[in-house]
């Protein structure tokens, strides 16, 4: 895969975890010809068989120590339950300058996990492309799927401002959009966005499924559009939502406190017959529903 050099921001570019994120980065930087190298590391030899039989990167290594030796940036794209080890194994054989970032969609527990690990002249920015599909895998991946995204990065110390400023060009070659805050803020937004949502589907299929238990009942075979378009998401790996929850867990409780609420008026709102009630909470969040649509449009048309 040789690449013009007025696209290059990195030389060697090392990928650990080439499922849809971590594959879709590397055909990102394929198409957009941001580095020279791309390497991959998969833990699972069917995983790494699989990647190189797609041939989307330069190289594919059977051991973590292969992939990163010579790395520029190397991107963290396995479950966040798996960071510490990973760092653990590679901390004594990263050169100096190298700058570490991750995919993960959680920032505070990552940053707990690799900055111990962390060796001297080795930056860590944290970083979360807001962007999935359902499906995983190495041949899950497309280039196009950050594009018009967006990247949050999350740096913790003072870091290298030459550092951050080509981790966040990358994500801009790979057709996202950048925002910077905090890791608490990060995890409290997400929280919200995104980890509720995935609880709800995944505990509204289950819902429907002891439904049919204890009804004797194929509920589901009913399934229209609302419940399928609602519940995609319980599709999902269940590793990475395991390892999510668990290292969120203070952010998605408090949100889900919050939510549980909402659920206990409109249980009672229902069971008072209060229409009035329901219809100008329904009506209210439809108008703010819209109101995102709006603005996802106008980002879209920009």
């Amino acid at each position: 895969m040789k690449m013009k050099s007025e696209n290059i921001i990195f030389d060697t570019v090392a990928i650990v975890g080439i499922g849809l994120i971590g594959s879709s980065i590397a055909r990102g930087i394929q198409k957009n010809k941001i580095a020279r190298n791309v390497f991959g590391y998969a833990k699972t030899a069917s995983t790494r068989a699989k990647a190189r039989e797609l041939g989307y990167m330069d190289k594919i290594f059977d051991t973590l120590v292969e992939t990163v030796n010579d790395a520029d940036l190397i991107i963290l794209c396995a479950p966040v339950g798996s960071n510490a080890e990973i760092m653990r194994n590679i901390q004594g054989h990263l050169k100096k300058g190298t700058i570490i970032t991750d995919v993960g969609s959680v920032k505070k527990a990552v940053i707990d996990q690799i900055d111990k690990y962390l060796p001297d002249g080795v930056s860590f920015i944290p970083g979360h492309p807001i962007a999935g599909t359902e499906f995983s895998g190495p041949e899950s991946g497309f280039a196009e799927l950050f594009y018009k995204k967006c990247c949050l990065l999350t740096p913790y110390t003072d870091t290298d401002k030459v550092h951050l400023d080509k981790v966040v060009f990358f994500w801009e070659e790979l057709g996202m959009f950048v925002d910077v805050m905090s890791p608490e803020m990060h995890d409290l937004v997400l929280a919200t966005i995104s980890h509720l949502p995935h609880l709800v589907a995944f505990n509204l299929v289950d819902t429907a499924s002891k439904l049919e238990n204890k009804k004797d009942y194929e509920v589901t075979k009913y399934a229209a559009g609302g419940f399928l378009d609602y519940t995609r998401v319980a599709s999902s790996d269940p590793i990475m939502w395991r390892d999510v929850f668990l290292n969120n867990k203070d952010a998605v409780i408090e949100i889900l406190d919050s939510f549980i609420d909402g659920l206990a008026d409109l249980k009672d709102s229902i069971k008072m017959e209060n229409g009035n009630k329901l219809e100008s909470l329904f009506t209210e969040t439809r108008n703010k529903r819209n109101k995102i649509l709006d603005s996802i449009k106008k980002l879209d048309s920009e």
